[in-house]
């Protein structure tokens, strides 16, 4: 954690309001600190537009399950590209609650740096929380890179003109690369590695699965 206290969450009145507060967390964020390897890793679970949203905390050395958690909530904020963070943030926030243990890492199905204002929800979720946080997307959103080598590991800079906000990771042989950017507390070497280390037996950090599994569960019970 930080040494000075977090910042609450806001949730904004307009979108002018939703980037002017974007523009004063960024400058707070990356603070330095790297998490070590032994610490435990938490899925984020972010792929639910109903507003369940779950985590399951895993021991990053063997995978295994530590402590799960959901929240349901109302989004508060409507739909405005590039300030999605503030519809997912406050349940978020509330299954991180419910959480007695430290994440230690938190793993969002998302972005961090890799954002047209460069603070996506990875980054947003660790300046809230003080939490080490990574982003791990599906797609380059806006961003192009060149194809990575077919091995596990082989990586390439995602980049915006020449910035470099993030890697296209190969976690799978001859798969889809996933694309990782920091959020906080982390450098971009390591948030690659803490990647591949989550990522086992799929494309996808396995924190991320189980987060997933968990939300379509609840789901399930919720409309059964």
């Amino acid at each position: 954690m930080t040494s000075s206290p977090a910042p609450a969450h806001e949730t904004p009145a307009d979108e002018a309001e939703g980037r002017a507060i974007q523009d004063r967390l960024r400058d707070e964020g990356q603070q330095p600190g790297d998490v070590r390897e032994g610490d435990r890793a938490d899925g984020g679970g972010l792929l639910d537009r109903l507003q369940r949203r779950g985590g399951r905390v895993l021991d990053a050395a063997t995978l295994e399950t530590v402590e799960e958690a959901t929240a349901v909530g109302t989004i508060a904020f409507p739909y405005v590209p590039g300030l999605l963070a503030f519809r997912e943030i406050p349940t978020v926030l509330k299954a991180l609650e419910e959480l007695s243990v430290d994440p230690g890492l938190v793993v969002c199905d998302g972005y961090g740096l890799a954002h047209p204002r460069r603070f996506g929800l990875a980054s947003h979720l660790g300046v809230l929380t003080g939490l080490p946080v990574i982003g791990v997307g599906k797609n380059p959103f806006t961003f192009t890179y060149e194809a990575p080598g077919p091995l596990r590991g082989d990586s390439s800079p995602l980049l915006d003109g020449d910035e470099v906000v993030g890697r296209a990771l190969r976690t799978r042989e001859n798969t889809s690369p996933v694309f990782v950017s920091v959020g906080h507390r982390i450098s971009l070497d390591n948030a690659c590695a803490h990647t591949l280390r989550l990522a086992g037996r799929y494309r996808q950090p396995e924190s991320t699965r189980r987060a997933d599994a968990l939300c379509r569960q609840t789901l399930r019970e919720a409309t059964a």
